[in-house]
């Protein structure tokens, strides 16, 4: 032992060298011999001394993840009491790469009036890219005027309304004043706010619930645009515009794509739905397989972001929502490609701290267990095109070691999980973990935890100046990447565009002001309902419950479409609650697909040497040449098989289903409609997901009655996929390795 040599780094408790020289930055050296702790004080100044004002540094992410990294959260009501933090004071060159497939909240109410891509997310990390001294040198501004300026900023930018503001006294209210600002900031930001109200594209927003920023970000583009489609070169002009009056270094925030984008989401059942806010909202209690970005024409991609990525010192993927922040970027044409293709700079992936309800709380590979660091990187694996292979190398995580067990554990009573780190795995494909204590201190005093933004950017920056010590990963195990090109929507609708259809058909069913408008939201929510899903629809009834004719005694279904008039009928007690009301319309809207399709329906006894053995149902369908229905003959035909009717043999108008003993069915129709609202969203159909639990279930542990049963039920799913919702690119059904 008196022969053993140790190193003053063996006394950082961490893994490898990087983790410990991180460590030194952001703790302090341990407790140790004072000429030993004074070499390591040199060590961590020295760290903190590499200059980093010069280095080009790229962060790809979605709002908040994005936001918090960069700057701080800019929507947290205490983040003006700090603003300048995190990377943009670390690395004044650094670049936000933002996504822009958000469809929720003030973003899809402003979709549905402009033809834009979404624009919440770079509202928000425009905000958070408010530098002190480029606003200190734009204005002649001293340090506590810098403070009170972005105080009025934050308040401004996240000032939400719900009904119209009469005026923009009224919209700004009495604690707002334009007038505390610079005199350049205020007119700037008064013409802006003028222009909502002045120009008729914009002053129809101010109908909707929204946050002021949004619409500020809405004025600063059209502000020069004569039509109503701006061009990608007007999008960055407005972008550039609004945060030049803020103090944002131009071309510091850039959208991914100029194109207006939108999400689709397939989950390991096979179900494939649309909409990035509906992956948050629709608990669908399946893992998600893969997601895809739908293009309304051929993506553009602005040439600022490609220099940016290709002349970039650092590119980091921030932390976030996993399909709907870093994934949807790399899925853009060009953009995954640029990142590979820069071989010199330092490449890091942020993991996350949680699990997030609806995308990361089920392992695709085994529901049954929790996510881990690997799962994280698998799920880019098979959703990037090209899978991982060159687009990080470090993957930068928070030690749970370092939380308190309290904490973890009060966090468990909230049902909220970390995401465990698995090292070895994580080396095995070809990466290098890095634990740090990249958490808030200041947070966890509350018992929070959370990125700190300038923990997280002190963090990056000793991984730059240690990069040539990092350790690699081993060859890299991981299976054949997915290969496919980007989907352009075939009829190029804009959401606005889809929108006025809807309000044009809803005009067409004549009813009265507020069935329109929870019909409105109804179609607004489910993105998947075609316009000629609507065919067969000549109206909408709510039907009193003394002119109720319809029994309730097998399926309890407040909803049915009447093929006679062509009109969804629905019970009037569902009226009264949007939810219900939403369910009974998707129900019927499912049935009206079928149309008039049937002639005759009959239920007769079934019985053999004098004893009762059930009952045949029996269909007989309207000729072709009278049929009024969504599908075609052979399509029909497919569905009433996968509803296990029987074609008879010697009558092609004929099915059948045998019924044993006093058992129940689902007829074609309710199912039609059932299965139809499922689909969309699955907490409308509960008896519908019930059936469906078993493809949740591995193959192995079943019997053959249950494998039956399993393909049965994946074929009705693939049915309501390519047919009903002619969701028919062979990109959703591609395989690892296949190419397009």
């Amino acid at each position: 032992m008196t022969q053993t040599r140790l190193d003053p780094l063996d006394l950082v408790c961490r893994h490898d060298l990087v983790e410990k020289l991180i460590e030194l930055v952001l703790v302090g050296p341990p407790v140790g011999p004072p000429s030993v702790v004074a070499r390591l004080e040199d060590m961590a100044a020295t760290l903190c001394g590499v200059d980093t004002s010069n280095l080009r540094v790229v962060v790809f992410g979605g709002g908040t993840g994005l936001s918090n990294v960069i700057g701080g959260d800019s929507r947290n009501p205490g983040w003006a009491s700090d603003p300048f933090q995190g990377m943009k004071e670390v690395f004044p060159n650094a670049r936000s790469i933002v996504c822009v497939t958000d469809d929720g909240g003030s973003t899809g109410e402003l979709l549905k009036d402009l033809p834009l891509i979404a624009l919440g997310d770079i509202r928000h990390v425009l905000l958070s890219s408010i530098r002190k001294k480029v606003l200190a040198k734009t204005y002649d501004l001293n340090n506590e005027e810098c403070h009170q300026i972005v105080a009025i900023l934050h308040r401004l930018f996240n000032l939400r309304f719900n009904n119209r503001p009469s005026s923009i006294k009224d919209l700004l209210g009495g604690g707002l004043a334009l007038p505390g600002l610079p005199g350049e900031m205020a007119d700037g930001l008064t013409a802006l706010l003028d222009s909502i109200y002045d120009d008729p594209r914009l002053s129809r927003l101010l109908e909707r619930p929204h946050c002021l920023g949004n619409l500020l970000l809405a004025a600063a583009i059209y502000r020069d645009v004569q039509t109503d489609s701006p061009s990608s070169e007007d999008i960055l002009a407005g972008i550039n515009r609004l945060g030049a009056l803020i103090g944002v270094t131009r071309g510091s925030v850039l959208p991914c794509t100029t194109t207006p984008a939108h999400l689709k989401v397939r989950y390991s059942n096979g179900v494939l739905v649309s909409g990035e806010n509906k992956t948050a909202t629709a608990r669908r209690n399946t893992a998600v397989d893969r997601v895809f970005v739908e293009f309304a024409k051929e993506p553009n991609v602005p040439e600022e972001v490609l220099e940016a990525i290709s002349s970039s010192d650092i590119i980091v993927f921030a932390p976030g929502s996993l399909y709907t922040s870093i994934i949807p970027i790399l899925q853009v044409p060009g953009i995954a490609e640029k990142v590979r293709s820069n071989s010199t700079a330092l490449k890091i992936l942020v993991g996350n701290l949680w699990i997030q309800k609806g995308e990361t709380d089920l392992v695709l590979e085994d529901p049954r267990r929790k996510f881990y660091v690997s799962d994280l990187i698998n799920a880019y694996h098979r959703n990037i095109p090209g899978g991982v292979k060159d687009l990080f190398e470090q993957v930068l995580i928070l030690g749970l070691q370092d939380i308190p067990g309290n904490i973890l554990q009060s966090y468990a009573v909230e049902d909220k999980v970390p995401i465990y780190l698995d090292r070895g795995k994580v080396r095995q494909m070809g990466f290098a973990p890095v634990e740090a204590r990249i958490f808030s201190d200041r947070a966890l005093k509350e018992r929070k935890v959370q990125h700190d933004p300038l923990t997280l950017a002190k963090a990056i920056k000793t991984l730059w100046a240690a990069r040539d010590h990092i350790p690699r990963g081993v060859e890299s195990d991981l299976p054949a990447s997915f290969q496919y090109t980007h989907y352009n929507r075939q009829d190029r609708l804009t959401p606005d565009m889809r929108r006025i259809f809807v309000l044009q058909r809803l005009k067409e069913w004549q009813l009265d002001d507020g069935l329109v408008n929870d019909l409105e939201q109804i179609f607004w929510r489910h993105w998947d309902i075609r316009q000629d899903h609507l065919d067969q629809v000549k109206g909408v009834e709510v039907i009193k419950e003394d002119q109720w004719q319809r029994s309730l005694q097998w399926d309890r279904v407040s909803s049915f479409y009447d093929p006679e008039d062509g009109k969804i009928k629905i019970h009037e007690s569902m009226s009264a609650d949007p939810a219900s009301l939403e369910g009974a319309f998707l129900v019927a809207l499912g049935q009206s697909l079928l149309g008039n399709y049937a002639r005759d329906k009959k239920v007769a006894p079934m019985e053999q040497d004098g004893f009762l053995l059930g009952k045949v149902y029996k269909l007989t369908l309207e000729p072709e040449e009278n049929r009024r229905c969504f599908f075609s003959p052979s399509e029909l035909c497919q569905f009433l098989q996968l509803a296990r009717m029987q074609h008879a043999a010697d009558n092609e108008f004929l099915f059948t289903r045998l019924i044993s003993g006093n058992e129940g069915f689902t007829p074609p129709g309710m199912l039609m409609g059932l299965v139809y609202a499922w689909y969309l969203d699955s907490r409308y159909a509960s008896n519908i997901e019930y059936k469906m639990a078993i493809t949740r279930i591995p193959m192995t542990g079943l019997v053959r009655e249950q494998v039956l049963m399993l393909n049965r039920r994946m074929n009705t799913i693939d049915f309501f996929r390519k047919v009903v919702f002619r969701h028919t690119a062979p990109v959703f059904d591609e395989q690892p390795g296949k190419e397009e």
